[in-house]
């Protein structure tokens, strides 16, 4: 479970991706692509993973994170990849 800064419960759930190639190209916040066969290293875990294997999860209001595959024991998201 998770707060916010109001107090409030914020609930996720993770979403199921069909076509992870089409979700990054559409979602992932950073002008250079990204292919799903792109190695990338989370700051959080220091796990050096297959970008394939992100998960996305959903918060009760929401808003849609890309996330370290380790998320949420890591709290790392597609911010915090190199």
């Amino acid at each position: 479970m998770k707060i916010d800064s109001n107090f409030n419960q914020i609930i996720m759930q993770e979403l199921k991706i069909k076509d992870k190639q089409k979700y990054l190209d559409e979602h992932y916040p950073f002008e250079d692509g990204i292919k799903l066969t792109d190695k990338r290293e989370c700051i959080h875990c220091n796990t050096v993973f297959t970008v394939e294997d992100y998960r996305v999860f959903k918060t009760n209001d929401g808003f849609e994170m890309l996330c370290c595959p380790n998320f949420p024991e890591c709290g790392g998201t597609v911010i915090d990849w190199w």
